[in-house]
């Protein structure tokens, strides 16, 4: 008699496994190293296996195999699943690297207009790209500038001459312009103290308008805020790229105050200079007509200048003293 026990499937809900009648565990005729079959068709399924009643019965000791429906299988991935990997391996690929370098304002006091209504001056990226194996000294190194707030990713292909790129459509069309290009020979890792080694952004006005040249260190058109990075390009391929810097905000030229409260103090100084002026004026005044005044009359009577009277003689006779007769005494 075969010994039966149940065994649940998706395919029958209480199926029965049975044993063949005389059967014993470890009996069939499998090849070594493989289970019998479960799923083969036919009645007759191996030693002491076979069907019945479309039930598998398989020999006694052995476990029997789950139907297809219930076999773990190993899924192919998903293409949205590789997606990530891919643009991972783009990015390896690509060899664009991220330098912990931050463009930062100049400290130096030597150096005058650090902030301007239109410029800014930087501390040169120096030791910056030095090792760096991709940048060499065919590298070009731009300086990147971008509004603020501006989000600016680089593609696999970068031309600074492009329009994308240029100053004279910053920053209507245009988020970010390169300018200010440069090499890793401009950059030594050797700086003596005492060289200024500053770059002055937005330095150059006789540019500003020139569709020309896109790559114009011209002047900024507002006060911002600004940020810029340094990006190494092997000619139009992206290697390496500093840090953003932090936001820099350019000076904004003070209005006059208005109004008739305005300037107060000012106005006080202004009217108590003005009185000074005017009684000393006034004191000049009275003073050189007094002084006229005394000098056209004379206290004792007399004029003060003289003036000599012509005098007229209509005859005059002339006589000897001899010819009059003698006095008497």
């Amino acid at each position: 008699m075969a010994r039966c026990w149940p065994w649940h499937t998706p395919a029958t809900s209480v199926p029965v496994l049975c044993a063949p009648p005389g059967g014993h565990p470890g009996v069939g005729n499998a090849p070594r190293g493989n289970g019998p079959d479960l799923f083969a068709a036919g009645p007759w399924l191996g030693a002491g296996m076979w069907v019945v009643g479309g039930r598998r019965r398989v020999p006694w000791g052995q476990t029997p195999r789950p139907p297809p429906a219930a076999r773990t299988r190993r899924s192919a991935p998903s293409p949205c699943t590789m997606l990530p990997l891919l643009l991972l391996l783009l990015a390896a690929a690509h060899g664009l690297q991220e330098l912990p370098y931050k463009p930062t304002l100049t400290q130096r006091h030597e150096v005058s207009g650090q902030i301007t209504g239109s410029t800014f001056v930087l501390e040169q990226p120096r030791c910056a790209f030095d090792n760096v194996t991709a940048v060499g000294t065919a590298t070009s190194i731009w300086l990147v500038v971008a509004e603020a707030a501006a989000p600016v990713s680089f593609p696999t292909s970068v031309q600074p001459g492009l329009p994308q790129w240029a100053f004279q459509n910053f920053p209507t069309n245009t988020s970010a312009y390169l300018t200010l290009e440069a090499t890793i020979l401009n950059y030594p890792c050797s700086k003596n103290p005492p060289e200024i080694t500053v770059l002055r952004v937005g330095s150059e006005s006789s540019c500003a308008k020139n569709s020309a040249v896109p790559t114009c260190n011209g002047p900024l058109p507002g006060p911002g805020p600004y940020k810029v990075k340094f990006l190494a390009l092997n000619g139009t391929e992206p290697v390496a790229e500093t840090q953003w810097s932090q936001p820099i905000t350019l000076k904004t030229a003070q209005q006059p105050p208005s109004g008739p409260g305005a300037g107060g103090k000012r106005s006080a100084e202004m009217i108590a200079i003005t009185s000074i002026l005017s009684i000393l004026l006034a004191l000049l005044l009275a003073g050189l007509v007094a002084t006229l005044a005394f000098s056209g009359s004379d206290p004792c009577g007399r004029g003060g200048v003289f003036k000599p009277e012509a005098a007229s003689v209509r005859r005059y006779n002339t006589h000897h003293v001899y010819d009059q007769p003698a006095a008497r005494l």
